[in-house]
């Protein structure tokens, strides 16, 4: 903590009624959170009985040997899927047969995804390629080795959809170019990798497969005989040993799943990617005087009730302080400098809608942070900006367009936390998903969308009095209240925050009480991208 900060003083009470009102309403939906997760672990792992007979390990075994015990993992895309595959929030399976994140093997940082096979054979599901694209996205961008256990049965071809297909591609394009700017790919081959899903392994610079269970065929025995007659069986048509030992796909052949990570391991560790990143210096650090764990308690569920950014703050940041920049001038918007784990940050949330004054601040406070090259963490809490005849004439249209221009070519690394309201052009404002930000994920009381359900049914509904009004109609109420209804159920069903989640509106849905280490992990990654050096080459690594 620098000496110049001073640590705020939180009027938050633990044991109020508002805060254990607050503290369960928030902990239902963790709670709904983890049973959805907690469903696709279950499910995956009732594969147990058939993975022991092939002498394998079950997905979340695989990724627990291969990352360093005890090390850290940053999940990507958590609850992508859920509520596309079925509408019952209690049947959807969110993962959309992945597990990705950022984790650590042999020491070095690196992206990994996981094919869940224990779930319909890993066969892909309407949102997978969306989260695979977006994982090789952040790859590229954070300059991380990408690591990929495979065993995937392809497409699902009873949920076939051509745009899935399509959109296939785009995968096997960011292998390539993943490779070509100078960051190893590397497949362990611990099953079937079949059809397009072949371009895995083959666009992938370094291949470890599994003797026996690995395979990788353009056709497998069903399709080659279903499209030319020929029938052969698995091991001399795509097998791990006939690549180890005849087409040359796989470089390092494997005994067993165990085996094959481990290996794994040994690749990573020969790359010393480490050397071509200096080492961040040592920052001492205080923990938040205020603990994280009253978050819950701190922020309501619903967005309509006010409360003080700055107590999240305090209890994200070092020692629980922050210097605030311009307090007074657009007093509702909050631009604060502070430190997390010893990084610095600059930090921009809100305590109401962003006024003209509160976007022209924000501007001149990005540029500042670009100029001294500073991390930017906006903390979304925004019904938008202001609007009425007194903000249009202060301009607020053209300083909020300075804000977004800021927001949007700012060259410092940018996190988004959605933390509760997201609506309209303060989205925008505040770096959403739009405005391509390193990472940004959620809470599960995060609502968004283009504006709340009641206010899109007023709305609608002064549109439909003022039509009834020039033709001379007279209005029937009941119609109108049938018409409010209706809308507002549209809008809000696809405000939540698990509708966005599951579409990959965001990287993942968090615990509140994990924003402090959330945050940290990506600050580091994104400290460690800006100052490793790739030695790219113009196609790739070609396989020989």
């Amino acid at each position: 903590m620098t000496d110049a900060l001073l640590p705020f003083e939180s009027t938050a009470m633990p044991g109020s009624d508002r805060y254990v009102a607050n503290q369960q309403q928030q902990q239902q939906l963790i709670d709904r959170m983890r049973a959805a997760l907690a469903r696709t672990a279950a499910l995956s792992d009732a594969s147990r009985p058939r993975f022991e007979k092939r002498g394998q390990l079950l997905p979340r075994e695989r990724l627990a040997r291969l990352l360093d015990p005890g090390s850290p993992f940053l999940e990507i895309g958590n609850m992508a899927g859920f509520l596309v595959d079925t509408g019952d929030p209690d049947k959807s399976v969110p993962g959309a047969a992945y597990i990705c994140g950022i984790g650590y093997i042999s020491g070095t940082r690196c992206m990994v995804t996981v094919d869940d096979s224990g779930i319909n054979a890993g066969a892909m599901t309407t949102t997978s390629t969306t989260k695979a694209s977006r994982v090789m996205d952040i790859a590229l961008q954070q300059k991380l080795p990408f690591v990929h256990l495979v065993e995937s049965a392809g497409a699902n071809l009873l949920e076939y959809q051509v745009e899935m297909w399509m959109a296939g591609g785009g995968v096997f394009a960011r292998l390539a170019r993943l490779s070509a700017a100078g960051i190893p790919t590397v497949v362990v081959l611990h099953g079937a990798s079949a059809a397009g899903g072949a371009y895995m392994p083959s666009l992938s610079d370094y291949v470890i497969g599994v003797k026996g269970n690995g395979k990788a065929y353009l056709a497998g025995p069903a399709l080659l005989k279903a499209a030319t007659g020929e029938v052969a069986a698995d091991e001399p048509l795509g097998g791990a040993n006939m690549h180890a030992t005849v087409s040359g796909l796989v470089e390092y052949l494997a005994e067993d799943d165990a085996h094959g990570l481990s290996i794994c391991r040994q690749v990573v560790a020969r790359l010393d990617w480490n050397r071509h990143c200096p080492r961040p210096p040592a920052r001492g650090f205080a923990e938040p005087l205020y603990s994280p764990e009253e978050l819950p308690g701190i922020v309501p569920v619903d967005y309509r009730q006010s409360y003080d950014a700055r107590e999240v703050v305090a209890r994200i940041v070092d020692g629980s302080a922050f210097l605030q920049f311009k307090p007074d001038y657009g007093p509702a918007t909050l631009c604060l400098q502070a430190d997390i784990y010893g990084m610095p940050v600059a930090i921009i949330a809100n305590n109401g809608p962003i006024d003209p004054n509160g976007a022209t601040k924000v501007a001149q406070f990005i540029q500042l942070c670009d100029q001294s090259d500073v991390p930017l963490l906006f903390l979304q809490n925004i019904t938008g900006y202001m609007v009425g005849t007194q903000y249009e004439q202060a301009g607020m249209i053209k300083h909020g367009s300075k804000m977004i221009q800021a927001v949007t070519n700012v060259r410092v690394p940018r996190i988004t936390l959605m933390i509760g309201a997201s609506f309209g052009a303060g989205n925008y404002g505040m770096c959403g998903q739009g405005y391509d930000p390193d990472f940004l994920f959620s809470w599960p009381n995060t609502q968004i969308g283009v504006m709340g359900g009641e206010q899109a049914a007023r709305t609608m509904t002064e549109v439909f009095r003022a039509g009834a009004a020039r033709k001379g109609i007279a209005v029937d109420e009941a119609e109108i209240a049938a018409r409010e209804a209706k809308v507002i159920a549209h809008y809000d069903a696809q405000s939540s925050a698990f509708y966005t989640s599951g579409r990959m509106l965001d990287d993942g849905l968090i615990d509140p009480r994990d924003s402090r280490k959330v945050v940290g992990m990506a600050l580091q990654t994104c400290w460690e991208a800006r100052r490793r050096t790739l030695h790219s080459n113009t196609f790739g690594v070609g396989r020989m």
